[in-house]
């Protein structure tokens, strides 16, 4: 294929700054997203929020058991039955505390599983529909460790940090109110050291923020440079790169080691100087508590009750200002997924789409179009192009490289609109037409067979999904691929391997063609399918090409001559536009462009070699 499409992102800076930029000054906002998310489980989260809330309440319970006991127990003349009592009483509320946790982990839990796995699938089938372009602009790699890095820390955030967060908001505001109840005075002096934690906390919340997301951006560049660099080993070690790799490779660990650093650093620091104020302020109070215990103002039981209580307190306080630390982390998870569901489609349905007349004709044409690759405004791939292919007539474009030949698929299949002009199938302006109509009409052969990691049969049967074992053989058998499909150990149960590694070149256009034929649709695009094969699968390619080709409306680009010679008509592109066209003959006697290209690849003289 030509290169007119490229990619403008690389593996060193995979994402889009101008938008890790705009996210870093959000907050906490975007776990609004996952709040959204959970609401749809509100039987769920009713469980949870009483599993909670009972955790919360059995555990502050168990201070002013301690109160029980030790005011009645450990004084003079007590009732034994009444120590039995609160003992039990106790036992039983340690009892409602397991179960109810038990509870609490199991719903949160499975909300937090739900939650990303309905996150999950909603940005995946929002890709989905997203057109080429985006991707040229964002690379994939990057968006896939986004479905996973960044899920996972959601899935943390919904399946424990919540949790957590609210368990320890309820049992600090219910500890705060108990120890008012308590002792009003102590826990008034608490209730003022209260805004000097959170203070400190906002400071460091708003850096830990921006550090939180940035962590997050290296992770996904770790991601994104493993999967281009495993994604291409052969090349990596052909080349003997497998050096300059490990040190791009552990550049990047080192940009994301300094990035947690910042991060973990920040959040110490926070903790270290929050703890600091929370049990600094509780000691206080504790001195003066017992002071009043010695003067005989408070009881024993009362000032127990009030430390167990105010530690319970203070340790709720401290764990939340750790649980910030992970929301924060969250949000920034959060905030790089919702950037992704935030992506309109440029390629779309209008609000009324026309559609496409019935039966199929398989009339392709051209009008006037002028279009410009997103990635490079500045630089026409088509101009003022014209070209109109009637039904059943095979067209052949040939050229130089970079000429356009690759952009006139990626127009007819509407993965991009034109700046100008217009592309019409049967009549009817793509642009004016539901996208998923218009591909329903069209089957595509790459120049490599682009084969899934899937079975024999799913991938033959991609085209058409209903097609049923008779009918994939039958699209085996037209492309020349029967034999050594039947061949593989679990026949068409065979697993292909990743990109269809398990077989040749040849094997894998074969699988392409039949895809195509199962396909059965007016218009085909043959994006020179023979072009790396040697001569025996090229005859079998090319037999298998003809009998695709018959009665269809054939568009080939063709890089070697040889697959065009037969074609109704041959149009020869450079720069965008056409620069001649006819037959085979016709063009070689014209002494143009094609008699140039046909000289260099049927006249050049045989090479000898030297030594």
């Amino acid at each position: 294929m030509d290169t007119a499409q490229g990619i403008s992102a690389s593996s060193e800076d995979t994402a889009a700054p101008a938008k890790r930029s705009r996210s870093r000054k959000g907050n906490l906002g975007p776990l609004r997203m996952v709040w959204r998310e959970m609401l749809k489980y509100p039987g769920w989260m009713a469980m949870a929020g009483l599993a909670l809330i009972t955790t919360a309440t059995s555990t502050l319970a168990i201070p002013f058991g301690f109160r029980q006991i030790i005011d009645q127990g450990f004084a003079k003349g007590a009732d034994p039955h009444a120590i039995r009592w609160w003992f039990a009483a106790l036992l039983g509320v340690v009892v409602v505390l397991a179960i109810a946790t038990a509870i609490r982990f199991y719903s949160v839990s499975w909300l937090g599983e739900r939650v990303i796995a309905d996150i999950r699938l909603r940005v995946q089938r929002h890709m989905l529909t997203l057109a080429p372009g985006f991707f040229e602009e964002n690379s994939p790699k990057e968006i896939s460790s986004r479905l996973t890095a960044d899920t996972a820390i959601i899935e943390q955030i919904v399946g424990t940090t919540v949790s957590v967060a609210l368990r320890n908001a309820i049992m600090a505001i219910g500890g705060v109110i108990y120890l008012f109840a308590l002792e009003p005075r102590l826990t008034a002096g608490l209730v003022i050291a209260i805004p000097v934690v959170i203070v400190p906390i906002a400071m460091f919340g708003r850096r830990l923020r921006a550090v939180s997301r940035s962590s997050q951006d290296r992770v996904a560049d770790i991601g994104a440079l493993t999967g281009e660099v495993l994604g291409a080993i052969k090349i990596v070690q052909a080349f003997n790169q497998e050096g300059r790799e490990h040190e791009r490779f552990a550049a990047a660990v080192e940009r994301t080691f300094d990035t947690g650093k910042k991060r973990i650093f920040i959040r110490s620091v926070m903790t270290a100087v929050i703890m600091f104020l929370i049990f600094g302020a509780i000691t206080v109070i504790m001195w003066c508590g017992a002071i009043g215990v010695a003067a005989g103002s408070i009881t024993g039981g009362t000032i127990a009750a009030f430390v167990v209580t105010a530690g319970i307190v203070a340790g709720a306080f401290g764990s939340l200002t750790e649980v910030y630390g992970d929301l924060v982390r969250g949000a920034g998870a959060a905030s790089r997924l919702a950037e992704l569901l935030g992506e309109r489609p440029t390629i779309a349905a209008p609000a009324r789409a026309l559609l496409l007349p019935e039966p199929p004709r398989g009339k392709l044409a051209f009008e006037r179009v002028t279009f410009r690759y997103p990635s490079r405004p500045d630089l026409p791939a088509l101009h003022d192009f014209n070209l109109t292919i009637e039904p059943g007539e095979t067209v052949a474009i040939v050229g130089p490289s970079g000429g356009g030949k690759s952009t006139l698929f990626q127009l007819a299949e509407r993965f991009y609109d034109p700046q100008s002009g217009a592309i019409k199938i049967d009549g009817v302006p793509l642009a004016s037409a539901d996208p998923g109509q218009i591909r329903e009409r069209i089957a595509l052969v790459p120049q490599e067979g682009v084969l899934f990691a899937a079975s024999a049969r799913d991938n033959l049967r991609y085209g058409n999904w209903q097609a049923d074992d008779a009918a994939i053989w039958e699209a085996a058998r037209a492309a020349n691929a029967e034999s050594f499909l039947r061949a593989l150990p679990q026949g068409l149960d065979t697993f292909l391997g990743e990109d269809g590694a398990r077989l040749s070149g040849g094997q894998r256009q074969r699988i392409a063609i039949a895809r195509a034929l199962l396909r059965d649709v007016p218009i085909l695009l043959l994006d020179e399918a023979t072009s790396a094969l040697d001569a025996e699968s090229e005859r079998l390619v090319q037999d298998a090409l003809d009998r695709l080709m018959a009665h269809r409306t054939t568009l080939v680009i063709a890089h070697r001559l040889a697959t065009v010679r037969q074609a109704d008509r041959i149009i020869v592109m450079d720069a965008g536009r056409i620069v001649e066209q006819g037959t085979h003959d016709s063009l070689t006697r014209a002494g143009g462009l094609y008699a140039r290209l046909a000289s260099l690849q049927f006249d050049s003289p045989p090479i000898i070699p030297l030594g």
